[in-house]
């Protein structure tokens, strides 16, 4: 499926909640520390799931041994083909079982999750719901303040608002474990409504 299309497929489930985040309308600054402890343990239930684990280790896999090289170039990869109608980097890896696991879990969250990434340990892309601006995060505090720092790291962004749906977001950072090896194999990012957060917690 094309980004395009999977990027109305997933506005179509959400506008069929009926808890699209687009009706906040409030700009107050909203702090990320009303993620609590049993809602970060709730998301990395959701995103630890055996297409996730099966999927990095994959990915860990084919990519061993890859330099900073070609790891610059398949990003620069990436890059263009976010300019250009031709995308055969971007189509594998949003057609992957675990993009589209991704996907259904964004939409299920109704409106709370707005993005969701997965990364190796490489900090590259193994899955996401929706088109990355780059495909390495190596280089970003995402990576390294998750997986380069252990199992039970978690690293929480400032609070950004966005201006076309007026609401605050955040980006959570998690390592993945594989909980069978109870090894460190790559990380995720969810970007995270507060605005639906804060809505749901006062409801």
């Amino acid at each position: 499926m094309q980004p395009a299309a999977r990027f109305l497929t997933l506005l179509t489930l959400l506008v069929m909640t009926g808890l699209a985040p687009a009706h906040a309308q409030s700009t107050l600054p909203i702090s990320p520390s009303i993620i609590s402890p049993d809602v970060i343990a709730e998301m990395r239930e959701r995103i630890i799931q055996p297409v996730t684990i099966l999927s990095v280790r994959a990915a860990n896999e084919a990519r061993t041994g890859l330099d900073q090289a070609k790891i610059d170039e398949m990003d620069g990869s990436w890059r263009a083909e976010a300019e250009s109608d031709d995308q055969p980097l971007i189509a594998e890896i949003l057609s992957s079982p675990l993009s589209n696991y991704l996907l259904y879990i964004q939409a299920g969250s109704a409106g709370l999750y707005t993005e969701i990434f997965v990364m190796d340990q490489y900090g590259l892309n193994v899955g996401q719901s929706s088109v990355t601006s780059d495909f390495w995060q190596g280089d970003e505090a995402k990576y390294q303040k998750t997986f380069l720092v252990g199992p039970d790291a978690v690293f929480i962004d400032e609070a950004e608002f966005h201006e076309g749906t007026k609401t605050w977001r955040t980006q959570v950072n998690l390592t993945i474990v594989d909980p069978d090896s109870k090894e460190s194999i790559g990380a995720v990012t969810i970007e995270f409504n507060l605005t639906e957060l804060q809505r749901r917690l006062q409801g």
